[in-house]
């Protein structure tokens, strides 16, 4: 198991791959169709998009949970 002080980071890195995998399936079948290259095209776009992806959640998400604060009520 995974300690949970790495929970955070484990999050991001599952939520941004998951959603940077379907961005560029998507924009990549939008651009290519079901070419015959499809599936090489779009894990290398996959994996460019992960690269980014993940940091960008890592320095996101504190930005949007406090925004998430703001928006619901108090309980």
């Amino acid at each position: 198991m995974i300690p949970a002080k790495f929970g955070s980071a484990l999050f991001s890195l599952i939520l941004s791959g998951l959603m940077s995998l379907m961005v560029s399936g998507i924009a990549t079948f939008r651009a290519t169709g079901f070419s015959p290259d499809f599936l090489g095209l779009w894990v290398g776009a996959w994996l460019t998009a992960w690269l980014f992806a993940f940091p960008a959640v890592m320095l996101v998400s504190p930005v949007a949970r406090r925004m998430v604060g703001a928006l619901v009520a108090k309980a």
